[in-house]
């Protein structure tokens, strides 16, 4: 992988085109700059091109950003983990934030998920560094679609090309 990239590149933007749309995610660089860098940085490499929504609940959450397909897998731009970039003003107060997923405090690597409802129950667990600024209507559909007993998609939800975007 290449560098790490200077804080100055700041795209307020990134684009996920997924097999069931687009969906533009507004990044909180005041809040969450390591984590928006590793999310935006990610995407810029296309580390996220081709990957599965593997877990997806109703009423929940959408999750992805792990090139195994696995929820096992991923690493961030600064290694395998990085720490919480958790802040008191930032909740998950309802549908489209974009939060880290993780398996314990300062476990953050390639996986992130968004929200589908309220849920407070993950505030203080989990670095939110955006929303869905447009696609929304797309996050609630993928939001829909029919699991098995693991959370997996029946059939696949893919994010066929992510990028970082300056406008």
């Amino acid at each position: 992988m290449a560098g790490i990239p200077d804080k100055l590149w700041q795209p307020p933007y990134v684009v996920l085109e997924t097999t069931m749309g687009e969906v533009v995610i507004e990044l909180y660089w005041k809040h969450a700059p390591t984590t928006c860098r590793n999310f935006a940085e990610l995407a810029r490499r296309g580390y996220y091109n081709n990957t599965k929504f593997h877990r997806i609940i109703r009423d929940f959450m959408i999750q992805g950003g792990d090139p195994t397909g696995t929820g096992r897998g991923g690493s961030s731009i600064y290694g395998k983990y990085f720490n919480d970039e958790i802040h008191e003003e930032l909740k998950h107060t309802g549908a489209g934030i974009l939060s880290m997923a993780n398996s314990g405090p300062n476990t953050n690597g390639s996986q992130f998920f968004i929200t589908l409802a309220p849920t407070q129950w993950l505030d203080g667990k989990h670095a939110i560094f955006g929303r869905v600024y447009s696609g929304m209507n797309v996050v609630k559909r993928i939001g829909l679609v029919e699991t098995d007993s693991n959370d997996k998609p029946v059939d696949d939800v893919k994010i066929t090309r992510a990028y970082a975007r300056p406008y």
